[in-house]
């Protein structure tokens, strides 16, 4: 079965994202589609944005029932869930529970290996700008990472928690004082049609 699909690309610098309208009708057809492969992991730049947006949602994350806490970084492991499993952000009714730009890098960016959308010539400049801006955010994490160890900072102490979160702020604020130049290139906004041939059920690729 072949269907026209639409892809958006949303430029918000580090928090840009991109959306498909087959998330609504996922082919997986089991209510979870690439929810059900991956356990979601925060990272510093996540934790800065979430502390001026969203502050709440440091404790939500810290008071999850299954979490890995370590040095810079908290994953949100995902519990077995029929023949896969169930990211716990997961909501039957309205798919992830954090809005896009709340989200961390992996699930703003993935898209069905299916769609195989980078091998269109049209969508080049737009594969160049998320493989930069991945590349650009690991970079900072790391850099995060190694300063806050030089410092004896770390998140699997309890009672450094609060200080390291405010460290991590502070420091994405410094290394994204300059905007890289890719940000201001492309629009904040452009949507593509293409079309691909769809299988379903486990037939399609995640």
């Amino acid at each position: 079965m072949e269907k026209d699909i639409k892809i958006s690309f949303h430029n918000y610098g580090f928090r840009s994202f991109i959306t498909v309208n087959l998330c609504q009708e996922c082919p997986r057809q089991d209510n979870k589609g690439c929810c059900g492969l991956y356990s979601p992991v925060f990272y510093p730049t996540d934790f800065a944005y979430w502390l001026d947006k969203k502050p709440e949602l440091i404790n939500f994350i810290l008071n999850l029932p299954n979490i890995t806490i370590l040095n810079t970084s908290i994953t949100v492991n995902s519990p077995p869930d029929g023949e896969g499993y169930r990211c716990p952000m997961h909501s039957l009714e309205s798919g992830c529970l954090l809005a896009q730009k709340l989200r961390e890098s992996i699930c703003r960016y993935f898209v069905c290996p299916g769609l195989y959308w980078q091998d269109e010539l049209k969508l080049s400049r737009w594969k160049d700008f998320f493989e930069q801006i991945f590349e650009h955010e690991i970079t900072i994490n790391n850099t995060i990472a190694a300063k806050m160890q030089s410092e004896n900072l770390s998140l699997r102490v309890p009672e450094q928690r609060s200080a390291c979160f405010e460290f991590m702020k502070k420091m994405v604020l410094e290394l994204t004082a300059a905007m890289p130049e890719m940000f201001t290139t492309l629009p904040k906004h452009e949507e593509f049609w293409i079309r691909r041939e769809l299988a379903f059920g486990k037939q399609w690729l995640l």
